[in-house]
């Protein structure tokens, strides 16, 4: 199946309180996670919530990384969506599954940029 991209979402449980709120180790493991993927980080934004919880973007040349963390229910979510074949997302979202210490992680790949056509015959395989 040709593609323009892959995109996993990932539901992180379990993870570090402390981790999930500090906005210094996630960025960091975030750029880390990028760099051991293969990607080419081009920007990183994150911002740090009172009284808690991470917001942030790691963008690469092949798309980009968020989360969106709540520490208080040990919880992140995670996106991960490359361009083209070269860099597998999966990588990436492992590393940071990993380092945020979840207990539960519940990943969805989708495929990106298939046109109308292929996404149809795609749901008529699910259903």
């Amino acid at each position: 199946m040709d593609t323009m991209g892959r995109h996993v979402i990932s539901e992180l449980w379990g993870c570090d309180f402390d981790k999930l709120n500090n906005m210094q180790f996630i960025e960091q493991t975030f750029v880390d996670a990028a760099l051991k993927s293969g990607a080419e980080v081009r920007e990183v934004a994150f911002h740090k919530f009172a009284p808690q919880g991470v917001s942030g973007v790691v963008i690469i040349s092949e798309s980009h990384l968020t989360i969106h963390s709540f520490p208080e229910h040990g919880y992140a979510s995670i996106d991960v969506y490359t361009c083209g074949d070269r860099i597998d997302p999966n990588v990436a979202a492992n590393y940071i599954a990993e380092a945020l210490g979840a207990e539960k992680r519940e990943n969805i790949e989708l495929p990106r940029g298939m046109g109308p056509i292929a996404v149809e015959q795609l749901k008529a395989k699910v259903l």
